[in-house]
């Protein structure tokens, strides 16, 4: 068994006096898709935000490929580019092209040169399906579009891990497939993600293990097949109910 990649361990986090993280355990191994899901508010973006310390964290461990996140500095800014993240919002500069988008990361942390990182960013933006937008700007793509670059940004970063956050949560009905089908493309692949949705059939589909948070706490995780049709606890069950019948 390969060393898991991703390990969380007794993780607490405290908004005041709110627990928003209690004593989570969770081991991701490469390769592997985590989908997290559950109701609104139960700390799954705050989860998913503490693995690459956007949040940090009251007690417990969060250790990435053998290494311990570190609290701040260099080390922090080095493990972080490891770590792909896309948000709701795309987070993209506005006053770039989407090219330059894509190619500020590895030439400004990874020191790519110029030709070798507009190379492989065009090759990122084909494999997502936006190699024709490459000289626009932001805000000249749908949203759809957007993410997709956001990925291809990730991408090119060349991460050990993928993080998402809600990525479909923020666009219209009908683009929200195109950025799935990226996502499982990409699970397919090979690459280690862990995502935070709502989204059941790209759960179903591309996650090796669903991991179930209600309440701040892993209530149950399970292979996707097992927790659909057989939910262990009553949250689950109830959960379930609620946005499978509509």
């Amino acid at each position: 068994m390969a060393e898991p990649l991703v390990v969380l361990d007794g993780v607490n986090k405290y908004f005041g006096d709110l627990h928003v993280l209690k004593d989570i355990n969770l081991t991701v191994a490469p390769g592997e898709v985590v989908v997290v899901i559950g109701p609104s508010g139960s700390g799954k973006s705050t989860l998913c935000r503490a693995i690459n310390r956007l949040e940090t964290i009251e007690s417990g461990t969060i250790t990435i490929d053998g290494e311990e996140l570190p609290q701040e500095g260099k080390a922090l800014a080095r493990l972080r580019s490891d770590v792909g993240m896309v948000f709701q919002a795309f987070n993209l500069f506005a006053h770039k092209t989407i090219l330059q988008n894509v190619t500020l990361g590895p030439m400004k942390v990874r020191g790519v040169k110029k030709a070798g990182a507009q190379q492989r960013a065009k090759e990122l933006l084909e494999r997502v399906g936006v190699a024709h937008q490459a000289a626009k700007y932001p805000a000249q793509l749908s949203g759809g579009q957007q993410q997709r670059v956001a990925i291809a940004r990730s991408l090119a970063m060349d991460p050990k891990i993928m993080l998402f956050d809600e990525p479909t949560s923020a666009l219209d009905p009908e683009m929200i497939n195109e950025v799935l089908d990226v996502m499982v493309e990409l699970a397919e692949s090979g690459m280690t993600m862990i995502v935070v949705t709502h989204e059941m059939g790209f759960a179903r589909k591309a996650a090796h293990r669903v991991v179930f948070m209600a309440d701040g706490e892993i209530v149950e995780t399970a292979e996707p097949e097992e927790f659909f049709t057989n939910p262990q606890s009553e949250r689950a069950k109830d959960f379930l109910g609620k946005i499978l019948t509509h």
